[in-house]
């Protein structure tokens, strides 16, 4: 899973370059705002990919003395700086251009060039996100239990707490939207005699990126401040513990994501009186191995002896 969320980060990062000059370019023949806004939002989605990159490179350092559960949590942090990247570099700013282009219209020039670089951002925006959606296929399919078989895409890219899955998928489908709403401008603007409707495509591009920005910040806001796994992670934890028949209840079960592929587990379980000493401990290694195996990012894994309500 890893590697298809760095595959889809660098798919990403090559389009957006590549995109963001050929903005720049029409921007400067056309005079366009919402190609300026356009040519912004590829920087910032640039910016962004290099951030993700960097975060996931910290997140992969070794435990240590000040860290003893890893550093995993350094990608929720840096995805957090990339959510107020856009609402700052990409909604502000495409709402500042929009609103002047409102109050001083101006005819969009070259509005044919203009038409031809969205097109050829379309295609490179389009394979991008097809790579970020296999990316998320595959999240959807490690996650997916027999309990679950009808989990949604949208649902398993948040349930994966990865923000390099769910961060590039989101910015794809915004740059996709943001295109076909600056194609909208240019062609009001320059073919259909509005010439305000250029800086409303940029309004209208600016409250997307915020939009975007607000929904990113608000998932890596609830996983740094220490989220739960996912029911459907909690529910199959839950579910392998009371099928064994040395568990008498399940006490209490508590989690949190140490990182994308990093979960802490912490289970009060009430054993069966007629237990062992060695028997106890011989459950707890089996049990402990079997919710490893049902989900390797379970990776920090705490069984402790308690007796249930009565």
């Amino acid at each position: 899973m890893a590697s298809g969320s760095k595959l889809s980060i660098y798919s990403a990062l090559v389009g957006n370059l590549a995109v963001a000059a050929i903005k720049f370019g029409a921007w400067a023949l056309s005079g366009s705002a919402a190609m300026l806004t356009e040519a912004i939002h590829s920087v910032v989605d640039t910016i962004n990919q290099l951030l993700l990159l960097f975060g996931m490179h910290r997140a992969a350092q070794p435990p240590d003395e000040n860290h003893p559960f890893g550093h995993g949590m350094e990608v929720y942090f840096w995805t957090f700086v990339v959510s107020l990247l856009i609402f700052a570099l990409g909604g502000a700013v495409a709402l500042y251009q929009g609103m002047l282009k409102l109050l001083h219209p101006t005819p969009v020039e070259h509005a044919g060039l203009s038409m031809a670089v969205i097109a050829a951002s379309a295609v490179f925006e389009i394979v991008s996100l097809a790579v970020s959606r296999k990316a998320a296929e595959q999240t959807r399919t490690a996650i997916v239990r027999k309990s679950h078989p009808k989990l949604t895409l949208w649902r398993a890219i948040r349930i994966s707490k990865d923000p390099a899955v769910f961060e590039v998928f989101a910015e794809g489908a915004a740059s996709i939207v943001g295109l076909a709403l600056a194609a909208a401008g240019i062609a009001g603007s320059a073919w259909l005699g509005w010439p305000q409707a250029d800086g409303l495509a940029s309004v209208l591009i600016g409250l997307l990126l915020a939009g975007v920005a607000f929904l990113l910040g608000s998932e890596t806001r609830s996983l740094l401040t220490g989220e739960a796994a996912a029911k459907p992670v909690v529910d199959e934890v839950r579910s392998i513990l009371e099928a064994d028949k040395r568990v008498q209840a399940v006490c209490e079960v508590q989690s949190m994501h140490l990182g994308p592929q990093e979960i802490l587990v912490a289970v009060t379980l009430d054993f069966q009186d007629t237990l062992s000493g060695p028997e106890l401990e011989q459950a707890a290694d089996e049990l402990s191995d079997q919710l490893r195996a049902a989900d390797r990012r379970i990776t920090r894994l705490f069984l402790r002896p308690g007796a249930a309500a009565r």
